[in-house]
């Protein structure tokens, strides 16, 4: 999250923070708006949190929770519990296999339609990433939700 925090911050956007506290890492990142940082014990609270206050997720190459947090927000959206956003994975050669795995697997003995896999965008850089954001909200009008 630090990336799109410092991003924000360098052009006077808002910069929500949302920090789990975990027993081996994690504090806060120096970009987040002192009146926007968010503290949470449990990821549970935190995931309603991040959704609530997301008009868009760029998912960058990561761990579990970043695999976590992806698919609880392509589940609320495939699900219509909230409202369509834009879902980009960044990194063509890092989501690949994943990809050809919901397709082959997960379509393919009816876990999930083709059309689940348009849920999300795949590219490879951040212009396409911010594009795939600016064509999703040319169709909608776009205000901060916080």
């Amino acid at each position: 999250m630090e990336a799109g925090n410092k991003g924000a911050a360098s052009e006077r956007g808002r910069s929500v923070g949302l920090n789990i506290e975990l027993p081996f890492e994690q504090t806060p990142n120096p970009y987040i708006d002192s009146d926007k940082n968010m503290n949470f014990d449990f990821f549970f609270v935190r995931k309603v949190m991040f959704v609530k206050y997301s008009q868009g997720f760029i998912i960058m190459p990561g761990g579990f929770g970043t695999l976590d947090e992806m698919f609880e927000s392509l589940t609320l959206i495939q699900t219509h519990k909230i409202g369509r956003f834009p879902v980009v994975l960044v990194g063509k050669e890092y989501w690949s296999g994943l990809i050809e795995w919901m397709k082959k697997t997960m379509v393919t003995q009816g876990n999930i339609h083709e059309e689940d896999l348009e849920l999300f965008a795949l590219v490879d850089t951040p212009t396409e990433a911010v594009r795939v954001i600016d064509d999703f909200y040319a169709k909608y009008l776009l205000k901060p939700n916080f």
